[in-house]
Formats: structure tokens, sequence, C-alpha cells
């Protein structure tokens, strides 16, 4: 389904190609004075210097092929050549039927025929989240979504932390502990027990302290890397340990990530792509791309045009050790193998940006990106009221489970205080509490552009007035209300639409813009964009739904106009929300 606003620009397109001038003249936007008219054109004027001619009466011929077309109810020229237009009743009221009908409500096939991986999360093994995972979390759920409903083929992986030193430090301090004895032993190369001799909670006690073991105690660092290399060189007993660490933390990160509604179709981590390195560094070492430096191997990145200094990329360690840019570089060589993708994206802290700049220009240097265009979508830190990263009053780093549960003790509160919910099963009365609580979390990560940084104020975001999460949920459970509350009969969405009022005017206009939202929150991987949208949609509901009567009107045609007006709002309200990963609560 053509969007409404590329559906105008088409039409004033072909009347500047008309004129001899090029049809992209024609782009139609809102208007900047809406008081004044709903859409504009600024094309005269850049045709004027093209033609060397008065704008004014290059507009006028424009405006004059416009006024020919029954979709405008009005064209009028202002200032010195811009065109001021309103759609007719009629065309907004056949534009919202072919909306209420679309299952799709009219989401752009941008990605139609292409793939598009996404890596986000970014978990490390046998450590538990918190708090710097979330907004990769989020955003990048929030954008799978997003390519998804715009029509790409979408493969969203975790790309797990499992191949570094952190493996080392647990491993060498697990065998300081004499834990398993059996996975130490040289002589013994399995098979090893099926049960993991470590569960979860035991690896979020091991790893702090074997990583201030490490820190204290050269020798124990130089250990710990030790083990870390013969780990990647294929020792049995480190290999098997490591299996273990693998699978009890996946059971962890999953409640974790099922908590916040996010899920992965893959589950690779570093380690996938061990097989690939070194015929990689082979290959890269053969074509001259690689070259020794002091005893490690790297790749040169920097190019000529560089105005800061551009490092090369490390693959190999003097101690034989690799490093997270070689896992990456083979990671691109296995995605471009098994997925053949059109764009892979990296949703990871913006801090990272120029690790990543290494990896894609050793990439595009030796050919492994396929057609694959790669990017780094990054963004900046959730900071707490000193303006620095998020941590607990203890200054430690907060568990996203803990900063969940404080979200849901929020959320009651303000349930609490509103009177809402109070008279429902505590099972319901939880789960309601639950919800707008992740919804507080999300949409206050997701309604500032990626790449900023923002604070952390939790009674604000579990607001229900503003521009929150809680808002918004409020506004699709009262719409939910009405409906429930008409008569089936009066509610037969997108048909018999009589338009007389302009907030009527003003809340189609709003719902037919949602195809340019969408388009332009993938094109600027900004969901931000989805919360401007969607925010300002239950404004403008909110002033039709003071202004007229819905339920309580006498005339049949208006009130099924209304009806329909209510039940594709709550479609596209509750479609917004739901590519921002937020549900909606069946009532409050």
């Amino acid at each position: 389904m053509t969007s409404l606003l590329d559906e105008l620009s088409a039409i004033a397109g072909e009347a500047f190609a008309a004129e001899g001038y090029p049809t992209g003249l024609g782009t139609v936007q809102p208007s900047d004075r809406p008081d004044l008219a709903q859409f504009q054109c600024n094309g005269a004027l850049p045709a004027a210097k093209i033609a060397k001619g008065n704008p004014r009466a290059i507009v006028d011929k424009i405006a004059t092929r416009l006024k020919a077309n029954p979709i405008f109810s009005q064209v009028e020229i202002a200032g010195p050549g811009f065109i001021n237009l309103d759609v007719s009743d009629e065309a907004l009221a056949r534009r919202m039927g072919a909306l209420a009908t679309d299952e799709c409500l009219g989401a752009p096939e941008t990605g139609k025929g292409k793939t598009v991986l996404i890596d986000f999360g970014g978990a490390n093994v046998a450590k538990p989240m918190h708090v710097g995972h979330l907004r990769s979390s989020v955003i990048g759920d929030s954008l799978q979504r997003l390519f998804r409903a715009d029509g790409w083929h979408t493969i969203s992986d975790v790309h797990l932390g499992d191949w570094g030193l952190q493996m080392g430090q647990l491993i060498s301090e697990i065998g300081h502990r004499g834990i398993a004895p059996i996975y130490f032993d040289p002589g013994y190369t399995g098979p090893y027990p099926q049960e993991s001799p470590v569960s979860m909670e035991d690896l979020e006690e091991i790893y702090p302290a074997a990583s201030a073991a490490c820190k204290a105690d050269t020798a124990r660092l130089q250990e710990a890397r030790r083990a870390t290399a013969e780990l990647q060189v294929g020792r049995p007993g480190y290999r098997a340990l490591w299996e273990h660490f693998f699978k009890v933390s996946r059971v962890g990160l999953e409640r974790e990530w099922d908590s916040l509604g996010a899920h992965f179709d893959l589950w690779k981590g570093e380690a996938s792509v061990e097989p690939l390195i070194a015929p990689m560094i082979e290959d890269l070492k053969a074509r001259g791309l690689a070259v020794e430096s002091e005893g490690a191997v790297i790749v040169p990145v920097a190019e000529p045009t560089d105005k800061k200094e551009m490092p090369p990329l490390i693959l190999v360690k003097s101690d034989g050790a690799v490093l997270y840019g070689t896992t990456d570089l083979a990671t691109v060589i296995d995605r471009v193998k098994s997925h053949d993708p059109d764009l892979i994206l990296y949703v990871v802290d913006q801090r990272q940006h120029t690790h990543f700049e290494q990896v894609f220009r050793a990439a595009r240097k030796a050919g492994y990106c396929g057609k694959a265009q790669l990017e780094h979508a990054g963004f900046g830190t959730m900071n707490g009221p000193d303006g620095k990263p998020f941590k607990t009053r203890a200054g430690g780093v907060m568990k996203l489970y803990d900063l969940i549960a404080m979200a849901t003790e929020e959320a009651e509160k303000r349930l609490a205080e509103a009177g809402l919910a109070a008279e429902y099963p505590e099972e319901e009365r939880k789960d309601i509490a639950r919800k707008i609580g992740i919804a507080a979390l999300k949409f206050a990560d997701l309604s500032n552009h990626r790449t900023s940084d923002y604070v952390f104020d939790l009674a604000r975001f579990t607001r229900f007035e503003g521009k929150t999460g809680p808002y918004l949920q409020y506004a699709a459970v009262r719409m939910q209300s009405i409906l429930n509350k008409a008569d089936s009969a009066d509610f037969t969405r997108g048909e018999r639409v009589v338009l007389h009022t302009p907030e009527e005017r003003g809340l189609i206009l709003q719902l037919l813009a949602l195809p340019n939202a969408m388009a332009g929150a993938e094109q600027n991987r900004a969901p931000n964009i989805l919360c401007d949208y969607v925010f300002t949609l239950a404004q403008i509901f909110s002033r039709f739904y003071t202004a007229h009567h819905i339920l309580s009107e006498k005339d049949d045609a208006l009130r099924t106009t209304r009806l329909a007006l209510v039940g594709l709002t709550l479609s596209v309200l509750t479609k917004v929300l739901t590519l921002l990963g937020i549900e909606v609560p069946k009532r409050m």
C-alpha cells in the first residue's frame, strides 16, 4: 500500500515533470503551518534556479495542474513559491477504508527480497546481564521487529562473548579451587561428565573472584592467558568446561531476555567461528593483507583520507591468543557464507565504533563482505542523576533482573496511586504491573535517539501522563474499553465514513502517516521516530475524544465513523507499541 505522502509526492512530481522539471521537486511534506494547510510542496524555488526564471510563474503552472486532480480540496500558493495542499474528505475516507482492511496497516515493503542480520544482545558467558545490556537488547529487538514488519527477511544473532580472557580466568580459578580436577588432567581426554561441575550461581561468584585475582597477581594473569590460549587451540578438558559454561549461562540469559520479550534466531558466540580463524589468517597472510609486527599478526586498515590515527586490526597477539577483532572478522565470513545478507547491522555501544570500523575495513579489504553492507548502529549510555553510567546506590553495576524488579515495584505504586486494578485478582494485578514496568523501561530508552545518552528517572518513566510507555498503554486500554461498550452492529471498520471536523481529519492524517514513520525509523535505525509518532497519535486521539460524542452520538453515520476511527487508532497504536516491544494489558 502506497503511503498518502508518497502518492501526493508522485502527483506533484508528475506536475513538475509536465513542465520540464525533475520529478523529485514534487516532494510533498506535512505542512509547517497545519493551521493553514495539511501539506506543502516547496519545489518551485529550486525549479526557478534550474530555469533561471520567476518562481511565482512556475508555481502558478504547477498549482494549475494540481487543481485539476480531485484528490485535493485546496491548492493555494503562499509566499514566493510554496504550494499549500489539503486532501479532500472523500479521499481521506477512501484511504482510511483501505488502511483499515490492510492486515499490515500500510507497512512499507522496503525490505522485500532482502535479508538483514542483526547482531545485538552481546552478553557474556558466565556473567549475569546488567543494565549495560538493556540498550542493546531493547534497541536491537525493536529494530528486528521493525525490519520484519517492513518486509525484510530478518535474522537476529545474540553473538555471545564466550571466547576471550574471561574464559581463561574462569578455568584457572576453578583449577585453583580444585572443583573438577578431571578437566585439568592432561592425560585424560574424555568422555567428560554430562553434568556441569558449576552452576550459573557458582559462575557469578567465581568470575569476580577470578578477575580480582588476576588484577592483584601478575602470575595469575599469565596463568589465565595461558589457559585462554590452550582453550582456543583445543585442549579437551578446557573445551569440556567451556561447553558447561555456555549451557548453564544460556539458561540464565534466556530468562533475562524472556522478561524483556526479546528473542534470537541464532545463539552463536565467538567460539562458533573458531574453525574459520586459522584458514582466514593464512589467507590474509598469503595475500599480503596480514603482516607480522612485534610478534603479533595485524591487518593495517589506515586510509590516506583518515583525519585521525586508525590503529591496525590485531588478529593474533604475541602470546598466540586471538582477540575480539579476529572472531568478529571470522564472523563476517560465517554470516556471509551462511545467510548471504544484504545488510549486517551491529547494535553495540557507540564506544566500540573504532573497533567496528577496523573490522569493517579489514573485511572490505579482504573481500569477505559479499554483497553485505556492514553497519554499526551505536548507542549512548543510560546514566544516573550524576550524568555517569547508571549504578546501584552502593556504586556497583545493577543486574538487569534487579532493574526489572525495581521497575515493576514502581509500577505497582503508580497503579495504587491512580486507583487502577485495585479490585482485580492479585495475579492479574502483578502481571499488569510487570507490563507497565517493562513499558516504562523500554519507552524511556527508545524515545531517545539511540546515539544520545539519557538520565534514568524511574519515577518519571512510570507516570501515566506525559511522554511515557504507561501513558500509551493506558490510552490503548481506554480505546479498547470504548469498543467493548459499543454495539457490534455499530462498529464496521472502514465503512460509511463521514467526516465533518478538524479533529477527525487530524486523526486520519496521523493514522495515514504510519508507513512513513516506519520507513523513517528503518532508514535511520531509529526507534525514537516510532515513539514520537505514537505519542503524537495518542495526543491527537485525546483531542478527538474530548471534542466528540462517540458512544452517545445520535447520528448513525457519525457514530459508525467515530467508532471506526477508535478501532483503527487502537490497531495502529497497538502495532507501533508491538514494534517497540511493549505489551498492552487487556485492562487497567
